[in-house]
């Protein structure tokens, strides 16, 4: 039965990038608009593809020398440390190599897809928005859902692929390694590019000459538009893929080792995930504008929609299959806690709702108090999340065990709960970027003052969108890490180490403290990025207005592609020292400290990246929708002083959620990723 349950996975997988296939060529299809809105959308075009080759050339020879090294390592027999279970057997380090490149290759596929359809989309979008909101909304969403499930797809099919002809879930592990590490460096260089462009627009365009956002004669405009497809689609989407193939290897691993060979527990995580793509793919067409043209609600409706059919069919399969209801509830736990965190994400950065209200109000008194309550909001953001994820975490594996499951198994099962409807929220998430791409093309091209407003529109709402995946995407990454980090200990156990993790021991604590100062070091590294690299482009900026005055003068064409070279030139030079914290850091710490330091270590990054990654989401979200709640005319409208304060709180925040926030997420899993793949290595290394 298990491997029908495979067959099927596989064939879901299929479907669903079938539809995305179907999906971006309806788009193709749609009017591309006037000869000056494919000019500037190619131009877009141009500047993403050129950084995203360039980007997953050095990602290759990254990847090709882990997998050597993986190749390597592994093909060592380590079984002569102690008995070992099942689970932790000799491995053919070609194999695990060869899943690592897989993995990696799958990430940056959809990645590349995901980015592919979006600067189709954009101009599209823009054309549409002069017929109506609803049209442009349609067409982008579709565009978006190309993203949601392709990923979902790829990753349903490399796994259960793994796990039909290996029947290995440490191979598995490879594949969800591989992703994890593409995804890491993919999403923070293109946090780093896109911030770097978007910060240099706005200080010297808003503040220091004062012409609007997609201004034209700014010389980072397009770079900016570009940063939005490879950081907040391309590297997005890198990122959930990651998230979503690791919480599936985490109970698989935690499965494998309860029970012997292919067994129901093993390949349960993948039937959810199966689920959860049929429900998606049932979810998305009830995502329509009504009457009150309002893209906020459809959405939310979606998602609300997604869930509900999901939630039906995990029912109908435990019930069906004879399965432990533990199963069922440690499932619907994740998928409600998933839900309620994303959307008190939507409170905090919402502009219906009092945070975003009153920082927009405060800032008639400058940016100081601006960004004093936006961050003081963002601290508070975390509370609600946080409960939401120990309640998570509690219930979860308490409901398991009462009913007979193991209640770490449960805490895995509610990770995979809440990310297996990820082809709807993915879908959400990746129409923001689009329909602000959108926004800007309608400015560049001269379109009509109403296109603008339509976009103005649609884009307030793909930004809330984006702030409740990244709630819901860190909240399942906590639970996901929370799963990893006792796979780590039952490897490690498993391999002959008896591992102790109490805060007794001065080890522990060491690992604990180090673990913890490495979410906010990898922060502090990828803002830092930004700022080097921003100034250097408003550098660039000031040299082209001084020495060509008639790019204000609007008789002379900026130096577009100096800044876009810039801005991928610093993204790729920044992404060596996270690259060693996420891979170096945690095996430094195995080796030479041991598996109970490297236990607290986990422990340690777990709890601050969680905090930190909450804190700068909703925070950074805040001020962006504070800015243009601004702009629509209230509290002085653009060119005010509280405008200029809002566009300075929204400077701060840029770097916040969408480089240094949504990238720790994907650390910590990297990094527990790492500790669970070496683990038995690092245990021989020290039982020796």
């Amino acid at each position: 039965m298990e491997t029908i349950w495979l067959y099927i996975s596989i064939g879901a997988g299929v479907v669903s990038i079938a539809v995305a296939v179907f999906l971006f060529f309806w788009v193709k299809k749609q009017d591309p608009g006037t000869e000056r809105a494919k000019e500037v959308a190619g131009w877009i075009k141009e500047g993403a593809q050129t950084y995203l080759k360039r980007l997953y050339i050095s990602l290759a020879v990254v990847a090709v020398i882990l997998a050597f090294i993986i190749a390597v390592v592994f093909s060592f027999d380590f079984s002569q440390a102690a008995e070992r279970s099942a689970v932790i057997i000799p491995l053919n380090g070609i194999s695990m190599a060869v899943t690592f490149i897989g993995g990696a290759l799958c990430s940056a596929v959809a990645g590349y897809m995901g980015m592919a359809i979006a600067v189709e989309a954009n101009v599209r979008t823009a054309t549409a928005a002069n017929e109506s909101l609803n049209k442009a909304f349609k067409l982008s969403f579709y565009a978006g859902s190309v993203m949601g499930l392709a990923m979902v797809g790829l990753a349903i099919i490399g796994m259960s692929t793994i796990m039909l002809v290996t029947q290995s879930a440490d191979l598995v592990l490879g594949f969800s390694f591989g992703a994890s590490a593409l995804a890491l460096l993919a999403k923070a260089g293109g946090g780093i590019y896109t911030k770097t462009a978007d910060i240099a627009a706005d200080l010297v365009g808003k503040i220091e000459v004062g012409i609007p956002e997609d201004d034209p004669r700014n010389p980072a405009v397009v770079a900016d538009n570009v940063g939005d497809n490879v950081g907040d689609v391309a590297g997005m989407g890198a990122d959930i893929f990651d998230s979503y193939v690791a919480s599936v290897v985490a109970v698989m691993l935690i499965g494998a080792v309860a029970s012997d060979g292919l067994s129901m527990y093993v390949v349960l995580p993948l039937i959810l995930c199966t689920l959860g793509s049929f429900a998606s793919l049932l979810g998305i067409q009830f995502v329509r504008v009504g009457k009150n043209g309002k893209p906020g609600p459809a959405l939310n409706f979606g998602t609300i929609i997604t869930t509900v059919l999901f939630a039906a069919m995990v029912v109908a399969l435990v019930l069906l299959g004879d399965l432990e209801l533990g199963i069922l509830w440690a499932t619907l736990v994740g998928l409600i806690a998933g839900v309620v965190i994303g959307f008190t994400s939507d409170y905090f950065t919402s502009d219906n709702y009092k945070p975003v209200l009153e920082t927009a109000r405060v800032s008639s008194s400058g940016s100081a108090i601006n960004i004093i309550t936006g961050f003081s909001y963002g601290l508070i953001s975390i509370v609600p999340s946080v409960i939401g994820i120990a309640l998570a975490t509690f219930l979860s594996y308490k409901l398991a065990e009462l009913s007979g499951v193991q209640g770490i198994y449960g805490i895995g099962i509610s990770a995979v709960g809440m990310l297996s409807i990820s082809g709807m929220i993915v879908s959400a998430d990746a129409y923001g970027p689009i329909v602000d791409n959108a926004r800007g093309i309608a400015e560049m091209a001269g379109m009509d003052p109403h296109v603008i407003e339509t976009a103005d529109v649609l884009d307030s709402a793909g930004n809330t969108a984006k702030a409740i995946t990244k709630g819901f995407s860190i909240s399942a990454a906590a639970l996901t890490v929370l799963a990893l980090f006792a796979a780590f200990a039952e490897v490690v156990e498993a391999a002959g180490f008896t591992i102790n993790l109490s805060l007794q021991e001065p080890i522990v604590v060491t690992g604990v403290f180090l673990g913890a100062m490495t979410p906010p070091l990898f922060s502090a590294l990828t803002m830092l990025s930004v700022t080097h690299n921003a100034f250097d482009m408003i550098e660039e900026i000031r040299r082209q207005f001084r020495e060509k005055p008639g790019i204000l003068a609007g008789t002379e064409k900026p130096d577009y592609a100096t800044c876009v070279r810039l801005a991928a030139q610093g993204a790729l030079s920044s992404l060596i020292l996270p690259a060693f914290l996420a891979v170096g850091l945690p095996l430094l710490i195995g080796f030479i400290l041991g598996p109970n330091a490297l236990g607290g270590f986990l422990g340690g990054a777990i709890f601050t990246g969680v905090i930190f990654a909450l804190f700068m989401a909703n925070a950074g979200g805040l001020w962006d929708n504070a800015k243009k709640y601004i702009e629509t005319g209230k509290f002085g409208g653009p060119g005010s002083e509280a405008h200029k304060a809002g566009v300075v709180g929204d400077t701060v925040g840029d770097p916040f959620k969408d480089t240094a926030g949504p990238s720790l997420n994907t650390l910590i899993t990297v990094m527990s990723l790492v500790a669970s793949l070496f683990a038995p290595i690092i245990a021989a290394f020290h039982i020796f």
